[in-house]
């Protein structure tokens, strides 16, 4: 056997998983051959053994499926799919009804497969880590816990107990397993895992798992409960509310849960291996596995960022500006421990960029989420004030001050020579281009991009902006400082509106140019919801400001004017201009937009009625399908041509920036992995039916095609 040891001490059978040139334990192909072989030699030697230990030879202690193998199958291979997790159950079983007691030794991380091999022990020992981390994340990748996980967590916990770890995919720590009774003892180091499992065998030789008792009932009660069955009727209606019915995962979980619970044990398993068969052989699945597993670890190895770089962590950091932005940066340095200096034009506004803080962790310490001394140590971190001077020694300042290019280029000329040695400048703004920027800079390749999302103590990703004298170290540094503050980077080279900003503008545009058209406002809403965006387009415009935008529009034709050139605005950017211009309408901090926004507590907020008679029109044929289809390839098409030009470099840049930058719906694994879902010849002939009817925006240029088909991966 290559991933598995076996030995017998004192009729003590200990199997130890230990795959070959691996960091971690999988379930892959040979590992399931070696399971299989490993059993057959227990059921041999049965007369000769008084126990069984599960143990890992590696720092934790299983990872799960083999997901690259996930990622080559394809819908005709649901047969064989499902004939594999049914023989890795039966060698489960096997071991876990042979009569003898088995033992998992939890010496780490035990996720998706590596809970479920855990479960098959009927003693869990785990080392007391608040790092470690146990559970069934199977939903976040479009999976189910097929290897036994969901029939086993359910009759552990009950149907209502079990739908957190299952149809959400929460993890928890070992303290909480042993709270739940999922692990029963836990041990202050690995090296007592061994003896406790000893001793406990020898105490337990008839242990066998609570379902097999014949007065065993499942937690809380069956379907047939009228208590259960009453939160079971509308479960799957608040469900639907939730996935929108674009997530098959968490609606098999639910299912498989309620149908599981009504029959043997047995029969349960073989419910549970025909969802997940079906899961597997899915394009959803692939898509959330590519973006959620693949191209989520690429950015947090730090595929994107430059390499032989020496790590860097800022001990003080500037933030010029303290509006909301600088506000929201200056909490997120604080709360992990960075000393930040907070200035604006006076004490008095910085004073009340720091307030923001406290709202923040108002609520947590009135929670108990943190105590009122942390707090304390948290806001002493920020130092508020209105003097230049106090940025003296900063490594990194940042400016988050108004999109205006003179005031941009006084305060980098004012903060830039109280740097540290070493130091470097980073704007923070959204569309400006950073080389533009850095014309105000000494030092223009210790300039660089750092673009945060509104709120910064909500929205994960940053972008990362390159500019064209922007050197390998400050790339790195900044690569650095984002994932020091907790959050996700991305690493982009420098354009007007960089990667997200220029193609948040063509989903927003394109809901504009649709009402422009004379499509009712409610149906482009309901599209952009139905496609599976957080809101949809003419509320996105509301809530960032018309006004905003026609900022950037009017930048942008300023711009192109001082290149000898002449900028032409799209449909969608005249509408709206003519909303902030002509009808005095510029969002919804300003009163209105699109929508009305009532003054009364608690009030929906409704579209504005006057878009029906200024704008649609009654004749014009509109389709829901194409609606959602314009929505989606306008924004897929914008990042196709931003990897083409050089702008994104690599997918997992484009996939996770569209997700958690823009709110590209995540169940297509983001807006490249989008076009490879669909299939790419699928795509480009869908594009060029949307041109043919709706415009440029949604040209593929060859060069386009090119680095679609160049950048697609294989598995």
């Amino acid at each position: 056997m290559k991933t598995i040891k076996y030995q017998i001490d004192d009729g003590i059978a200990t199997i130890t998983f230990d795959e070959p040139n691996s960091p971690v334990n999988t379930m892959c192909l040979q590992w399931q051959e070696d399971l299989g072989e490993v059993t057959a030699q227990v059921v041999k030697d049965k007369a000769l053994l008084k126990g069984i230990i599960l143990a890992s030879a590696k720092s934790t202690f299983f990872a799960g499926a083999d997901l690259k193998a996930v990622m080559r199958l394809t819908p005709a291979d649901a047969p064989k799919a499902y004939a594999e997790v049914e023989r890795v159950k039966k060698n489960f079983r096997t071991l876990e009804t042979l009569g003898i007691p088995v033992a998992s030794c939890l010496n780490g991380t035990a996720l998706g497969g590596g809970w479920e091999v855990a479960l098959v022990g009927h003693y869990r020992v785990a080392v007391d880590d608040p790092k470690t981390q146990f559970g069934l994340p199977e939903v976040t990748l479009g999976l189910l816990p097929g290897a036994s996980g969901v029939t086993k967590m359910t009759r552990h916990l009950g149907l209502m107990g079990a739908q957190p770890y299952l149809v959400e995919g929460k993890t928890f720590s070992p303290r909480q397993a042993l709270e739940l009774g999922l692990v029963h003892e836990l041990v202050a180091d690995p090296g007592e895992l061994h003896a406790k499992a000893l001793a406990w065998l020898a105490a337990n030789p008839q242990a066998q798992h609570p379902w097999e008792a014949k007065d065993y009932k499942i937690p809380g009660g069956t379907p047939a409960n009228p208590k259960i069955a009453a939160a079971l009727s509308v479960a799957p209606a608040m469900l639907k509310k939730q996935t929108r019915g674009l997530y098959p995962a968490p609606e098999a979980i639910l299912a498989c849960m309620v149908e599981g619970a009504q029959v043997d044990l047995e029969t349960a398993l073989r419910i549970e291996s025909r969802y997940l068969a079906r899961l597997m052989t899915g394009s959803n699945a692939k898509a959330m596995i590519n973006t959620f597993f693949f191209n989520m670890n690429a950015i947090k190895s730090g595929q994107s960022r430059p390499p032989r770089m020496p790590k860097f962590r800022p001990n003080k950091v500037g933030i010029l500006g303290a509006g909301m932005m600088g506000a929201g940066i200056a909490y997120a340095q604080a709360s992990r421990g960075i000393s930040t200096v907070l200035k604006d034009v006076s004490q008095e506004k910085a004073e009340a960029g720091k307030a923001y803080s406290s709202k923040i962790t108002a609520p947590r310490v009135e929670k108990g989420r943190m105590t009122a001394a942390e707090q304390s140590a948290l806001l002493a971190r920020i130092t508020a004030t209105g003097q230049a001077a106090d940025l003296a020694g900063c490594e990194l300042i940042i400016e988050a001050v108004f999109e205006r290019r003179d005031l941009k280029a006084k305060v980098t000329q004012e903060a830039e020579p109280l740097l540290a040695p070493g130091g470097f400048f980073a704007s923070n703004t959204s569309t400006l281009p950073i080389s533009s920027l850095a014309t105000a800079s000494d030092r223009p390749e210790k300039f660089i991009g750092i673009h945060f999302f509104s709120p910064v103590d909500k929205m994960k990703l940053v972008e990362i902006i390159r500019g064209k004298q922007t050197d390998d170290e400050t790339v790195a540094r900044a690569f650095d400082y984002v994932q020091a503050l907790g959050k996700i980077p991305i690493v982009v080279n420098d354009s007007r509106g960089f990667y997200t900003s220029r193609t948040f503008g063509t989903f927003v545009m394109e809901g504009a140019a649709m009402l422009g058209e004379g499509i009712p406002a409610a149906a482009i809403e309901n599209a952009g919801i139905q496609a599976g965006m957080p809101v949809g387009p003419l509320a996105v415009l509301d809530e960032t400001a018309l006004s905003l935008s026609v900022h950037v529009l009017d930048q942008t034709r300023t711009d192109f004017t001082a290149e000898g050139k002449t900028y032409t605005a799209t449909p969608g950017e005249l509408l709206v201009e003519r909303m902030v211009k002509e009808l005095k309408r510029p969002g919804r901090a300003a009163g209105g937009g699109f929508y009305d926004y009532p003054s009364e507590s608690g009030a929906k907020k409704q579209l504005w009625p006057e878009l029906k008679p200024l704008f649609e029109k009654p004749g014009v044929a509109w389709d829901i399908q194409e609606l959602k289809d314009r929505l989606l390839c306008r924004q897929a098409v914008e990042t196709a041509r931003c990897l083409s030009e050089g702008v994104l470099t690599t997918v997992h840049d484009a996939n996770i920036g569209s997700i958690f930058g823009i709110g590209f719906p995540a169940w297509t694994g983001g807006a490249m992995q989008f076009i490879y879902g669909m299939g790419v010849d699928a795509f480009i002939a869908r594009c060029a039916e949307l041109a043919g009817k709706f415009g440029p925006g949604f040209v593929l240029a060859d060069t386009v095609k090119d680095a679609i088909r160049k950048h697609q991966p294989v598995y």
